[in-house]
């Protein structure tokens, strides 16, 4: 092998490797700096180097701007019906009190609480 195709294939391994290693960035507001009309919904309760937990109130009629999420657990300590958007598309869904959910993948969506009462979720996402 010469010098000349040694360095095309180095190039090419080098490449790829930094392409793999590029991660996909969005461009959305994460939960923390998302909010509904110029308001924020969110607050931080803990943080450390482990963990951010977030506690988000929705009155009714409020809801969370486009964002995303990192991977997160979520619990429901107040539940309301939600209108949620995202790529799938638009459903409306009755969230109970106690109910829980969690992503492994980062994931976006649109809310807005169409029930007649203020939910609440803390939002836990490891780092």
């Amino acid at each position: 092998m010469n010098n000349t195709t040694f360095l095309k294939i180095f190039f090419i391994f080098f490449a790829v490797v930094l392409l793999k290693g590029c991660k996909k960035r969005t461009i959305l507001p994460d939960p923390l700096a998302a909010g509904w009309k110029g308001n924020a919904v969110c607050e931080v309760i803990e943080e450390n180097d482990k963990l951010r937990t977030l506690k988000c109130t929705f009155p009714p009629g409020v809801g969370h701007e486009k964002h995303y999420h990192p991977p997160h657990f979520g619990y429901t300590l107040v539940g309301s019906t939600f209108r949620i958007t995202n790529d799938k598309g638009t459903r409306e869904v009755n969230v109970k009190t106690g109910s829980h959910f969690s992503k492994e993948i980062e994931t976006t969506h649109e809310v807005v609480n169409i029930g007649d009462s203020t939910a609440v979720f803390l939002i836990m996402e490891p780092k």
